[in-house]
């Protein structure tokens, strides 16, 4: 067994900690469900309104000020103020992924959060990592939600909610700069078209010639273009009935593979030198419809959405350094570059019905639907120094820049789950929430990977041009919380929780090429990941709601986890799965208003993980095939705050 235990500890003072004064201080400690005063937070990460004190589950939230206090701009910002909450941002603008509470997401993987934008779950974890503008709050909730989010949510929850258009005509406008150099250009203006009808348009603008120096080439390795505009209508023909209708549209110009290898990855001393600068650019649409229809007996809901990204990264290959330096170069005397494109479209829908607010018991039933098409591929072509050169759906037939390798798989998904959730008042201080989902995820994928390029493995079956490939992920999701509030500003909680991801391909053939590579654990097909949690926590408060101080304690079994595997054969990057990993912690989150302004916040956490299920040699001979990943890292180094 092979253990790791994290412990970590932070105290913030002064302007950084106003960022999170309304998130956790003013609480009134004797409001009830649903009765919030206008110093409390509301939260409906539980999908349901109540507020942050009363909810009993481990929840972060920012308000629209705390954002502002902040300089919350990226997702990046908020997680950094969040206890047991990492991201990692590595290689290129759209692989960022969400760590809670140890379950991690991986590199082309499914995301271990479920992320949810105005009602709208985002399907593609290649979405996550774009601008925070024009937000009105962000609540980030942990621990499996499987029962009330469905797949994905393994880790947990994040519901963000832009701002909605107001009943008078107003206006705003922010402009900021930064060392890289580099500015930032924002704004948004909302009011009434008509009687009934109302709008809101917010965009944003950021350019920076980067922070990271490539001395090779002169210049910097990370600049950025990132445009985002979002246009909301909402009509309200009745009272009875709201139709909101929602687009955005994003465009980032900016690079990609400035890799160092290193043998410690927190060494940030070398300076980046590869001889292709590359390109990431990345396009995404959203669009989306949610139809409300209120009577007495509750409120009917429809949410449609549709969206797309496209992204191609293009760049050194591995070891990123100049062409004669390379380690390609000095075994076979010539060097690779790569390039990787992804196309996902995905529609959904949900309907869902809600109880009456004002009942004893509350409950709501629901159906979700959700198709995604996905084209990926990847290769290496020939580094003849001429530069590199974007790979699409077919193989490069350009003479300065030949392909190497060339792998392309497409794919057709379609997933759907019914659910329901109540609650339920068994007393004035006692109070019961049951979650029950079930989701059934199908997958197809369709090698279309050319004959010339697919590989041939002694002992392994050949792959075949065309080969479609089905799999079926499905599982039963509950969630069940009792908690009690014995007097006022007290509130202790219990409850058991699991999530679930989905399985999927990897690019078909690497199987072989792993195996022929010595490498354990990595085929076509990753299997589903399965995780439960038993959580136990208390949330008080204190001095008139000046002082509040949350504690969890949990401990999850997570079966079939992701593990990464960077195939510098192919420069194809896999997932594996190991069988169980055992993890328990818990954190403490406190903070203290001491005076208009000035908010000071503790946050402790321990963190342990137990990886199980498979020989010690196996294990070694997985992380010895994830060591090159894990020390192939891009030096991101802080930019300065937006002054």
């Amino acid at each position: 067994m092979q253990g790791r235990r994290l412990l970590g500890m932070a105290l913030l003072a002064g302007g950084a900690a106003a960022a999170l004064a309304s998130s956790a201080a003013a609480q009134e400690p004797g409001a009830v469900s649903g009765e919030a005063s206008t110093d409390e937070i509301v939260v409906t990460a539980l999908r349901r309104a109540d507020t942050l004190q009363n909810v009993p589950a481990s929840i972060t939230a920012f308000t629209a000020q705390a954002i502002t206090d902040a300089g919350i701009q990226r997702p990046a910002d908020f997680i950094r103020l969040t206890s047991n909450v990492n991201l990692v941002e590595t290689q290129n603008a759209g692989t960022a992924f969400i760590i809670i509470r140890g379950i991690t997401q991986a590199r082309n993987s499914e995301p271990s959060v479920a992320v949810v934008i105005d009602g709208v779950q985002q399907i593609n974890p290649a979405q996550f990592n774009q601008q925070l503008f024009d937000i009105e709050q962000i609540e980030v909730l942990k621990g499996p939600q499987g029962g009330l989010w469905g797949r994905n949510a393994i880790g947990g929850a994040m519901v963000i909610t832009t701002r909605q258009p107001g009943d008078t005509l107003e206006g705003r406008f922010s402009v900021g700069l930064d060392n890289g150099f580099g500015y930032r250009l924002g704004g948004a203006v909302s009011g009434p078209v008509a009687e009934t009808l109302k709008f809101r348009l917010a965009a944003n603008w950021y350019d920076t010639n980067g922070y990271i120096p490539n001395p090779f080439l002169g210049e910097d390795a990370d600049p950025v273009q990132d445009f985002a505009v979002r246009g909301n209508l909402l009509w309200e023909p009745g009272p009875d009935i709201t139709a909101d209708v929602r687009a955005q549209y994003a465009n980032l110009k900016t690079q990609a593979l400035y890799f160092n290898i290193v043998a410690d990855v927190n060494d940030t001393s070398l300076p980046v030198r590869v001889n292709n600068a590359g390109q990431n650019d990345r396009e995404m649409i959203d669009l989306s419809l949610k139809l409300d229809y209120r009577t007495d007996f509750g409120t009917f809901r429809s949410i449609t959405a549709y969206n797309s990204l496209d992204e191609i990264l293009t760049g050194d290959a591995f070891n990123f350094l100049p062409i004669e330096e390379s380690l390609f170069f000095q075994i076979f005397g010539f060097d690779l570059n790569q390039s990787q494109f992804l196309d996902v479209s995905a529609w959904s829908q949900e309907f869902r019905f809600e109880s009456a607010t004002d009942r004893r018991l509350q409950w709501s039933v629901g159906a979700y639907l959700v198709g995604t098409r996905r084209f990926i591929s990847t290769g290496n072509m020939v580094d003849t120094g001429a530069g590199v050169f974007p790979v699409y759906r077919t193989p490069s037939t350009n003479p300065a820049n030949p392909q190497a390798t060339f792998l392309a798989d497409s794919q057709d998904n379609f997933a759907w789950a019914v659910y329901g959730n109540a609650t339920y008042a068994v007393s004035d201080a006692l109070q019961l929430d049951v979650s029950l989902r079930y989701d059934r995820d199908t997958r197809e994928n369709t090698t279309e990977t050319p004959p010339a390029f697919l590989p041939n493995v002694p002992g392994f079956p050949p792959a075949t041009t065309g080969e479609v490939r089905r799999e079926t992920f499905d599982d039963v999701q509950p969630k069940v919380t009792l908690s009690w509030k014995p007097q006022p500003g007290l509130n202790f909680y219990a409850g058991y929780s699991n999530g679930f991801r989905s399985g999927g391909f990897n690019q078909t053939g690497v199987g072989a090429i792993a195996a022929a590579n010595g490498i354990v654990g990595v085929a076509d097909i990753y299997e589903a990941e399965e995780a439960s949690t038993v959580e136990i926590g208390a949330k008080t408060s204190w001095l008139d709601g000046r002082l509040t101080l949350n504690a969890a304690g949990f401990t999850t079994k997570s079966e079939n986890g992701y593990f990464f595997v960077f195939l510098a054969a192919n420069s194809t990057q896999n997932l594996g799965n190991i069988p169980e990993t055992r993890i328990n912690g818990f954190e403490i989150d406190s903070a203290l208003r001491a005076a208009e302004g000035l908010d000071f916040h503790l946050r402790l956490r321990l963190h342990r993980q137990r990886d199980q299920g498979l020989p010690r040699r196996d294990r070694d001979r997985q992380r010895s095939a994830a060591h090159l990943a894990d020390h192939a890292q891009p030096r991101r180094p802080v930019p300065h705050r937006d002054q």
